[in-house]
């Protein structure tokens, strides 16, 4: 077992057991420091090296201000590089026909801004830096999780190398194919959305204002996200065989196709990292919560990228979490399932929602039905004359 800021004294026992390291699970880690609980993060990756020669990562996330606000608090915030952090200050959305389009302004909303686009290696550094200045966060990497044993007085977390560590509370944040759920047996309902999200970043011949753009196209779902400077992040949601196709092209003759595919709206385009893909899909569980043990992230919940709303929805679990087991009764036990099914209930709402909308709006753009294309076309249109009804997504979304 290797360990780092583990006190001589410590045992091998904790109150608090995260499995997975990542975005996550080590917010969560972070957000129960003033609790005083003794908490254990466990995590098989060693940590990224950063960047050569401020080379970009390709995988780039939309973080909401509530979001935002809550890494501040947690010392992560000011460790980002502000060079590298872009604000969003307008969504422009286009439809499959010249006058379907919607947008959203910060301005018109009151906001200072609807998002921030954050590298995930960076954010990630971030959190580790934090927690390795920290005192009460046992963090045990490289160390893979291999079983999980839950009796009435406690959950007991099996090491791939035969070490051991006992907790009042397992938090699964161990990813779309958790083990944490699979050994509670908890199911999951998946349905696998045949896509995957291209992601490349490019530089650009025209600035992007701030403005993060969205067409819906007959070949998937064409993202472009801003980043500092000329540069925008690509994520294109699409079938099997055009990721395949969009894999296998040049620099150059990628840059060239998404140019087009996004009509010349930040002009010329040269690529800056090598595309790469990751696969799409639902998944609802049945159960966030049993005895002596949580879900959050991506363990949790799978939704579609459209809305950026994925490690948002984690960073919301790993919010309320953390504020459950800080406001529970003294002495009362953490892995109390009474306590966390306050957890559950509070999460409920906010990952339906997200889970359906995107869900809905990914199955009504997919579509190749003449209906259904007017159907959306209008809808986008329609919506984009109503400020009131405009103000109150944006307010969701910024949560």
């Amino acid at each position: 077992m290797n360990t780092a800021n583990k006190p001589d004294n410590m045992p091998d026992h904790c109150d608090v057991a995260i499995v997975g390291g990542g975005l996550v699970g080590a917010s969560l880690a972070l957000a129960l420091q003033p609790s005083a609980l003794q908490v254990a993060l466990i995590e098989p990756q060693a940590p990224a090296a950063a960047p050569v020669d401020g080379a970009w990562d390709s995988r780039v996330y939309a973080i909401s201000p509530g979001n935002a606000a809550f890494l501040q608090d947690l010392g992560v915030w000011s460790r980002l590089d502000p060079q590298r952090v872009q604000r969003v200050e307008t969504m422009a959305i286009a439809g499959d026909r010249r006058d379907s389009r919607l947008q959203f302004s910060a301005y018109d909303a009151g906001l200072p801004e609807l998002a921030y686009i954050v590298e995930s290696g960076a954010m990630q550094r971030a959190m580790l830096e934090v927690i390795a200045d920290s005192n009460g966060i046992r963090m045990i990497c490289p160390a893979q999780a291999a079983g999980l044993a839950i009796s009435e007085q406690s959950a007991q977390i099996t090491l791939a190398d035969g070490a051991s560590l006992d907790a009042q509370l397992v938090v699964g944040t161990d990813g779309r194919d958790s083990l944490v759920r699979r050994e509670a047996g908890i199911d999951a309902a998946i349905s696998e959305y045949r896509q995957s999200g291209v992601v490349a970043n490019f530089n650009t011949e025209k600035p992007h204002h701030g403005t993060a753009s969205q067409w819906f196209r007959d070949d998937g779902i064409l993202a472009l996200l801003p980043l500092p400077g000329n540069r925008v992040s690509m994520v294109w949601s699409t079938n099997e065989e055009h990721t395949q196709t969009l894999l296998a092209l040049s620099a150059e003759s990628l840059a060239e196709h998404v140019a087009e595919a996004s009509k010349g709206a930040v002009g010329q385009l040269q690529r800056i990292t090598p595309a790469a893909a990751f696969p799409l899909r639902l998944a609802h569980v049945a159960r966030l919560i049993a005895p002596r043990l949580a879900l959050a992230g991506d363990a949790a919940h799978n939704v579609h990228p459209l809305a950026g709303q994925g490690v948002n929805l984690g960073f919301r679990d790993a919010r309320v979490l953390a504020e459950v087991l800080a406001c529970r009764a003294p002495r009362q036990d953490c892995g109390d399932l009474t306590l966390l099914r306050r957890y559950e209930r509070a999460r409920r709402e906010d990952i339906a929602s997200i889970a359906i909308s995107t869900d809905a709006l990914q199955k009504l753009f997919g579509s190749k039905s003449v209906l259904l294309s007017g159907v959306r076309n209008f809808g986008l249109g329609a919506l984009n004359q109503l400020p009131v009804l405009k103000n109150l997504l944006i307010r969701h979304a910024v949560a």
